[in-house]
């Protein structure tokens, strides 16, 4: 299954997908092996892979992205970001994604960094996701090949914009530049995902928007994780993560119970799939998927 075709599917019949992040070395890539097998056996729509910032990785993301669908016979997604690249850095990037017979891409623009920032918003040919997919476009009109592009959508907006306004006319700019589908950031309260829904759709997006959810292993973990995205934290899980302490084990159990019941609302409510961020590990999604 491509992104493109979330558009058509049922709404009572969500598909799931997965995103792990590509390994350091080839040792960690065996055990990579392994997980990604497991995650398989799931039967997910697509597996998307990400990689570093400033594209730190992008060979090894296309290696694991190949493997999944040219091994494991899974679809993949190749994340793909552009801030400080220049045209041509993309471009050989999209020929050695077609090579490998990958549909899909996450177009991204990427963190920028703060020693770095604006010496690589000067050098490099992009600025903005919106940018990217525009070039993805242009790019296919001498290629044979359709690509099926997601880009990142923000249920709690995006910690840089300034207003959801913005942040929507962001949204918009990359949906009218060829997106296919729109993959939220992780949230943790249902709320935010309707509530953003219907910006979207008050907007005039009518692109599926896939809500994305991350199952918490640590209490360090997700605050760690919501000082970064600006992801609010509720009340109730705060209260249950600090029951348990340093424990991980109930942490973890704190965890797959809060996103099985995310998922369960969701599935509920018609959405068109869900993202799993699992970070590298099954024990806990074969937990939650069984659940709902």
């Amino acid at each position: 299954m491509n992104f493109s075709e979330y558009k058509n599917k049922r709404e009572n019949a969500p598909s799931i997908s997965f995103e792990v992040f590509p390994p350091k070395d080839d040792s960690e890539f065996e055990k990579l092996k392994g997980i990604l097998a497991k995650l398989a056996e799931f039967s997910p729509s697509i597996i998307t892979v990400t990689h570093g910032a400033m594209g730190k990785g992008r060979k090894r993301t296309l290696e694991v992205a190949s493997y999944v669908k040219n091994v494991i016979g899974t679809e993949s997604a190749c994340h793909l970001t552009c801030i400080g690249s220049s045209e041509r850095e993309i471009d050989l990037m999209l020929e050695g994604i077609e090579q490998k017979k990958i549909h899909n891409i996450v177009a991204l623009r990427g963190d920028i960094p703060k020693e770095e920032g604006k010496e690589l918003l000067s050098k490099g040919a992009f600025q903005h996701a919106n940018q990217l997919v525009e070039h993805i476009r242009k790019y296919e009109k001498e290629k044979p090949q359709r690509f099926s592009l997601a880009v990142a959508g923000y249920p709690e907006k995006h910690i840089e914009s300034p207003s959801f306004e913005e942040d929507i006319a962001n949204l918009k700019k990359k949906v009218d530049a060829g997106a296919d589908i729109i993959i939220t950031q992780l949230f943790f309260d249902n709320r935010y995902y309707f509530d953003y829904v219907e910006r979207v759709r008050a907007a005039g997006i009518d692109l599926p928007v896939i809500p994305g959810l991350m199952p918490v292993l640590s209490s360090r973990q997700v605050i760690r994780i919501s000082s970064l995205c600006g992801t609010e934290i509720p009340s109730s899980l705060k209260k249950k993560l600090n029951g348990a302490g340093d424990d991980n084990r109930k942490a973890v159990e704190v965890g797959i119970a809060q996103c099985r019941d995310q998922a369960r609302e969701l599935i509920d409510k018609g959405v068109p799939g869900i993202h799993f961020y699992v970070l590298n590990r099954t024990s806990h999604i074969e937990k939650i998927l069984e659940s709902i």
